[in-house]
């Protein structure tokens, strides 16, 4: 494996390639807080078919009535 910040010329002075590693590495806050907001639609969906299903079982029972 070859050295690739030896003296040949391929060191990186600026140390972007090193920044852009730790940045690709980082988790950004806006993920965090998006995970713990799509729980909430989740649970609407989740509701919204008990409902559904409550409403569908009140109308077979009146028909059936």
């Amino acid at each position: 494996m070859a050295n690739t910040q030896g003296p040949q010329g391929n060191y990186d002075p600026a140390g972007s390639t090193q920044m852009f590693r730790a940045f690709v590495d980082e988790e950004p806050q806006g993920r965090q807080r998006q995970a713990a907001a799509s729980s909430g639609p989740r649970v609407g969906v989740i509701v919204g078919v008990i409902v559904a299903l409550v409403v569908v079982a009140g109308v077979a029972w009146l028909a059936l009535k």
